[in-house]
């Protein structure tokens, strides 16, 4: 059901055995979208559902509409809700909250629930521990097929995944998992040792949530664990928990790469627009500072040739345009694990290649249209040289920049962009009025 009328039609006038019979085969966010153009109060719709539904609501909702839900219901039925949600659903809608709207919901938690999600918010939200959940099955080592089978019909309903199956021993440190298909092929009688992967990729909990997402990309798991210094089992990590992290930070390299804050929206404020783009537009404007001052150097020069002005801004974008392109590669090779500290010289090398084998074309090009421009030999050659020069720097500051930001601690894609532009302005307009004054008695 994704008729928005329809489904809006089926909650308000089913009873509720039909709803709770049905509600399975309406998408949240399909329910979520229809739900926005319902002009009513939206509790008229949102009582009459499930606790279980109405928890995966919060957990496809937008983080600025999941405390807005919640708070529509009375504290007795949030309790509810909230017993319904998985531990990271839950520390994801509390990390969203100032301390007065997550102490209003830990109020309507259990003692067990309130430790449990104040042992989550202590790690990093960053980190395989702030992403992770509690809810996963285990079983011991000794255990048969058919024991397993009987605890998994009690217990999966509640696990966040039931796909993988992991092994402790008394002290819950990780020894092996179990494929649930493994154990469905396997014979009533055979132990659990016997048919475990002992091999296992976990991750610790201190690990960054972009370094799970590699694991995830490169071995294709719907799962994996997460685990302390002592190898025991904290929670597992689910692959629709890392699309949601994967998307955030290509997102965020984006809107950094463009100097805009990832929180802007589309419909946002105003004031809030202005307070994400101003401050680096005047970084942008310093940086262009340092330019205007390399040109001013050359003034005289530029006065004698009239002509270099006209061809300025040619020789600075198609500098910066190289630099972007080279950016744009080195900061996602960076973001996906691409880049190692065995593979940098090898691509530094490819960069300049490439650097110097478009800068020969491109420089051609414009050297052959400066001549006829200006019907002088040696203003071609300037200009041309000036522009393979500029495309070979712009390369190696495209590569050079973000490793260098990323060794010190700096997001490269927040401030690559700005660094690799002043260059290639800067040494752009300076190869180019350089070698002009150089040669100025050749240009007259």
């Amino acid at each position: 059901m994704e008729d928005k009328n329809q489904i809006l039609e089926f909650i308000l006038e089913s009873p509720f055995e039909t709803i709770l019979e049905q509600i399975d085969e309406i998408h949240p966010v399909d329910f979520l979208e229809a739900l926005g153009e319902f002009d009513d109060d939206p509790l008229i719709i949102l009582e009459k559902l499930p606790d279980e539904y109405v928890a995966l609501l919060l957990d496809y909702a937008e983080d600025d509409e999941k405390f807005n839900l919640l708070s529509l219901f009375s504290k007795n039925r949030q309790a509810q809700i909230i017993s319904e949600m998985s531990s990271d659903e839950l520390v994801d809608l509390l990390g969203t909250l100032d301390e007065d709207e997550q102490n209003e919901i830990i109020t309507n938690m259990n003692t067990e629930e309130v430790e449990e999600v104040k042992t989550l918010l202590s790690y990093d939200p960053e980190s395989a521990g702030g992403i992770m959940a509690t809810e996963f099955i285990s079983i011991k080592e000794t255990d048969t097929v058919n024991e397993t089978i009987n605890y998994l019909r009690t217990m999966a309903p509640d696990s966040e995944t039931p796909y993988y199956i992991y092994v402790v021993d008394d002290l819950d440190v990780l020894k092996g998992v179990v494929p649930l298909r493994q154990i469905i092929v396997s014979t009533p009688d055979t132990l659990i040792k016997d048919i475990m992967i002992e091999n296992i990729i976990s991750a610790p909990v201190d690990m960054d949530q972009e370094e799970v997402s590699h694991i995830f990309e490169k071995y294709g798991f719907m799962a994996i664990p997460v685990v302390d210094h002592n190898g025991e089992i904290l929670g597992i990590i689910t692959v629709d928990d890392v699309m949601e992290i994967m998307k955030e930070e290509y997102t965020e390299d984006m809107f950094r790469l463009a100097g805009l804050d990832e929180e802007e929206k589309v419909a946002g404020t105003v004031i809030g627009a202005i307070k994400s783009r101003l401050p680096w537009l005047l970084v942008n404007l310093v940086t262009a500072t340092l330019a205007a001052k390399t040109v001013s150097l050359f003034e005289n020069t530029i006065a004698q040739i009239v002509a270099l002005a006209t061809f300025m801004p040619m020789v600075a974008g198609m500098g910066g345009n190289a630099g972007s392109q080279t950016l744009t590669l080195i900061i996602r090779g960076i973001a996906i694990g691409e880049i190692s500290y065995e593979n940098q010289a090898g691509i530094l090398k490819k960069e300049i290649a490439i650097g110097i084998i478009n800068g020969l074309c491109l420089g051609l090009v414009v050297g052959v249209l400066g001549y006829f421009w200006v019907g002088s030999l040696a203003f071609g050659f300037v200009i041309g040289t000036a522009m393979l020069l500029n495309l070979i720097v712009a390369t190696i500051s495209g590569y050079l920049v973000p490793i260098l930001l990323k060794k010190v601690g700096i997001d490269p894609a927040l401030a690559s962009a700005v660094f690799v532009t002043t260059v290639t302005d800067v040494l752009g307009f300076f190869f180019f009025l350089g070698l002009a004054t150089v040669m100025l008695q050749y240009l007259i």
